[in-house]
């Protein structure tokens, strides 16, 4: 800024107020930051990762090879929109949930770093344009599957099921099974029992993955009012039950073999790959009925074990075409 004198002589620059737009114009910078971060955060991006690690490899499944370039990355970007809609509202439903526990309480909503509100209204607003993305440029039975899974998380799991029973995670987790056919459909444009197969696998392994999760967070959710399964039941009645559905989803996986025709790379990487899930469970299992405290359960090894277990699972669907 040219600043003058009373006789037009330039006035020596003030140092201080230099600083003082400077720090307000990076104060106004880091906010917008900030508020962005806030509003991505809400999609909870981590969980996006998961569920399109579930989409992809069904695409190239459902292609018999590497499929089109355009339709994944138009399924792709659907897919996050939509996931992010449903995890924003969700957000917006379990916000005094969050408040109260501390995996949650660093979220955006019990920081109010965005209002319930303007959650609200982003959230809805993410679920019309993946919607119309999918339906517009994929295809319409592709956007109704993501439009039925949105509901069913926000409204079936999120609203009803989550406060209500301890059976919430294994109807609710229905919701995150749904990639899987979506991906099928965005390059066929019909259902088929392969990727029915592949939801029942997501759908048996999701209890004894988020479990796990929920006995480390035991104390969290009794705080919070939510009865999860090891809220109101005993470390070994929960770990069996982890222990029934790991073999559920196991074996389930087994049958993509000759439901889809697959060669001989699938069949053997899902039986390694379920081994050291079940080793895993029933681990946990024996601990239990040791009475092994909570802190000596250990049951995030289970989780994080899960989670390698479908990630690598699905890399598994994807080379398998490949290799025929």
């Amino acid at each position: 800024m040219d600043r003058r004198t009373a006789t037009g002589e330039p006035q020596p620059a003030d140092p201080r107020l230099d600083r003082a737009v400077g720090a307000a114009e990076s104060g106004r910078r880091r906010r917008l930051v900030d508020r962005m971060g806030a509003y991505v955060a809400l999609t909870k991006p981590r969980i996006i990762e998961l569920l399109l690690l579930t989409t992809v490899p069904v695409m190239f499944l459902a292609s018999g090879g590497v499929p089109a370039l355009w339709p994944v990355l138009a399924t792709v970007l659907g897919g996050m929109l939509s996931a992010g809609s449903a995890n924003a509202l969700n957000c917006v439903v379990d916000a005094d949930i969050d408040q109260q526990m501390r995996r949650t309480r660093r979220r955006p909503l019990p920081r109010h770093l965005v209002s319930r509100r303007a959650a609200l209204r982003f959230g809805l607003v993410l679920g019309v344009v993946s919607t119309l993305w999918l339906g517009l440029v994929v295809n319409w039975l592709s956007a109704m599957l993501a439009v039925v899974a949105n509901v069913f998380y926000v409204v079936g799991y999120s609203m009803v099921l989550k406060r209500r029973t301890s059976q919430n995670i294994v109807w609710g987790g229905a919701a995150g099974c749904f990639p899987v056919l979506i991906g099928w459909t965005a390059v066929t444009g019909e259902l088929a029992w392969a990727p029915v197969v592949l939801f029942v696998v997501v759908f048996c392994w999701t209890p004894p993955h988020f479990w796990a999760l929920a006995i480390h967070y035991r104390d969290d959710y009794a705080a919070a009012g939510v009865p999860m399964l090891p809220v109101v039941a005993t470390a070994p009645q929960v770990a069996l039950r982890v222990v029934g559905y790991a073999w559920a989803s196991v074996l389930t996986s087994l049958l993509l073999w000759p439901v889809a025709g697959t060669g001989l790379f699938y069949p053997v990487v899902a039986s390694v790959l379920g081994a050291a899930f079940l080793v895993e469970a029933h681990a946990l299992l024996a601990r239990a009925r040791r009475g092994a405290p909570l802190a000596e359960l250990r049951p995030m090894r289970l989780f994080h074990g899960s989670n390698a277990y479908l990630a690598l699972l699905f890399v598994a669907v994807a080379i398998d075409p490949l290799l025929r």
